[in-house]
């Protein structure tokens, strides 16, 4: 069974309600870092942009959930509900492959050490 990282990049307010709402479906483990970007909307709160204007750092979460590839649908499913509400600023998903996940403490690697 393959693993797989979910990164998901969203704006400050949308946190608690996604851990909660990723605990009820079993998810263990998240990673959470604070941290400066902006998308195609460079930072300002509307869409209609200056070609020329220089990007705005916002701030944004990053959470990072590592889980078995037959989960990734449901958990896609859930962030995408939990983030959406239309308007610029919902976030990002991305989604890469993991080679191999180790525990330090016991050795347990692959599926087992999650």
């Amino acid at each position: 069974m393959g693993i797989s990282k979910i990164e998901v990049i969203t704006g400050m307010s949308k946190l608690t309600n996604l851990i909660s709402e990723l605990s009820k479906v079993g998810v263990r483990g998240v990673t959470v870092m604070q941290v400066l970007g902006c998308g195609i909307e460079l930072g300002t709160k509307e869409y209609e942009v200056e070609l020329n204007e220089v990007m705005e750092l916002l701030p944004k979460q990053q959470i990072n959930i590592i889980v078995e590839d037959d989960k990734i649908d449901k958990i896609l499913d859930l962030v995408k509900k939990e983030l959406y509400t239309g308007h610029i600023g919902d976030g990002k998903i991305f989604v890469y492959g993991i080679d191999n996940v180790i525990r330090v403490r016991t050795g347990d690697e692959g599926v087992e050490a999650l």
